[in-house]
């Protein structure tokens, strides 16, 4: 989000208001009040965590204007295009679907990428959780048909979802909890606000991608007290990788069992007496990550597109698939060139359950960063959240998988991404 302040004032934009704001003039901030200029907000560490790479040409300062004061009073980094619209500089990186689209977005605004990490340091400050730019990935339906049983029913919702996913380093090896904002709306009175950080699974262990179940422990996570989850992050190792991606001539790779990525989170928010208020447990898919765990290697990160030049003692090696995407004539490829399809920007979304126990309300509820501790009255590290309320345990329907007709690669993103 692009954003002008000017004095007291602050104007935000998309691409769709930035005609507007490019007919502002230096005149129309002249209000003939003598009252000094509004100070600048606070900036939030994320406001810090990107800085571009050799091939990115935006500077920090252009990414910087994509930005939302958050509800604490900070700026916070948002959604962006990779490139930028004004300079046409690209950023090396994408956020997935443009929020703007969202018919929540009008009462949602942008939403500011950080806050739950941010809120946290407040919280525990013992236990701090920080994440990368990058790793931030919108993602929105409207009109999305609900169903009981696999069978339709008569309620449509729209969801506006951005869950912090990196699939290009080892963090989420070991480490479990993720920035999830999750705003969901329907038609039968049903409504969710909630922006957490999602205990995804148990520290310090992944479920390997090709089986789902059995667990690899990888070692201690970051922050060392984080809390066991629900769901589990299911991400390749090289097991996989050997099992299915490695294949002899003749055959093609299994690119979607060997190395696809699967974050099924299960999030619920808690009175502070235990009792849950309301549960939801999107997960989020991706087809072709960057990187995939390899014990044999010193800092763990074994690279996909690397799968595309290696040939095993037994003559296999991975055909098919993105590799068939690579120029013929090299030998190996950096991970994160721009012409690698390996770059983490083939995803989707299954929406899967929403369940609300609030029938006696109120509606606002203040709970710590990871959604427990639910009171009527902020208190220091807590986060606002709205529970529609009514009860809808006794039909929980579904939503479906969105997302999966687009990719968002873009000019420029490579990864890290």
């Amino acid at each position: 989000m692009l954003s002008l302040r000017c004095g007291a004032a602050r104007f935000s934009s998309t691409a769709a208001h930035l005609a507007i704001l490019s007919s502002l003039s230096v005149t129309a901030c002249n209000t003939g009040s003598f009252d000094p200029p509004e100070a600048p907000p606070e900036p939030s560490r994320g406001m810090a965590a990107w800085r571009p790479g050799p091939t990115d040409t935006c500077p920090v300062a252009v990414h910087d204007r994509y930005s939302v004061v958050g509800p604490d009073g900070k700026l916070y980094p948002t959604w962006h295009p990779p490139v930028d619209l004004s300079t046409g500089c690209t950023f090396g990186h994408e956020h997935g679907r443009d929020p703007t689209g969202s018919t929540l977005f009008a009462g949602t605004g942008a939403i500011p990428f950080g806050y739950a990490n941010e809120q946290l340091d407040l919280y525990d400050p013992t236990g701090p959780r920080h994440e990368d730019h990058v790793g931030h990935k919108v993602e929105w339906e409207n009109g999305m048909v609900m169903r009981v049983d696999g069978f339709p029913i008569g309620v449509q919702c729209d969801v506006l979802t951005k869950l912090h996913q990196g699939t290009h380093s080892k963090d989420a090896f070991a480490n479990n909890l993720h920035e999830i904002v999750y705003h969901l709306r329907c038609t039968d009175g049903n409504e969710l606000h909630v922006t957490l950080m999602s205990a995804i699974g148990r520290p310090g262990e992944f479920a390997r991608s090709c089986d789902r179940a059995a667990l690899v422990a990888v070692g201690p996570a970051t922050p060392a007290n984080s809390p066991v989850g629900g769901g589990k992050r299911v991400i390749s190792d090289r097991g996989c990788v050997d099992q299915f991606v490695l294949v002899p001539a003749g055959q093609s790779s299994q690119f979607n069992t060997g190395l696809r990525e699967s974050w099924q989170t299960s999030n619920s928010v808690r009175r502070a007496d235990g009792r849950t208020l309301a549960h939801f447990n999107p997960y989020f898919q991706v087809l072709a990550p960057s990187r995939y765990y390899d014990a044999a290697r010193q800092d763990l990160v074994g690279r996909t597109v690397d799968l595309c030049y290696e040939t095993d003692a037994n003559g296999e090696r991975a055909r098919g698939g993105g590799c068939v995407l690579l120029p013929a004539e090299l030998s190996a490829l950096p991970f994160d060139d721009v012409r690698s399809p390996f770059n983490g920007v083939d995803r989707f979304v299954d929406i899967n359950a929403n369940r609300i126990a609030n029938a006696a309300g109120p509606e606002v509820w203040y709970t710590d960063p990871f959604g427990r501790h639910g009171a009527t009255a902020p208190f220091r590290g807590s986060i606002k959240q709205f529970i529609a309320k009514l009860d809808n345990t006794a039909i929980p329907f579904t939503g479906p998988a969105i997302g999966n007709n687009r990719s968002y690669g873009g000019v420029g993103v490579h990864a890290p991404n």
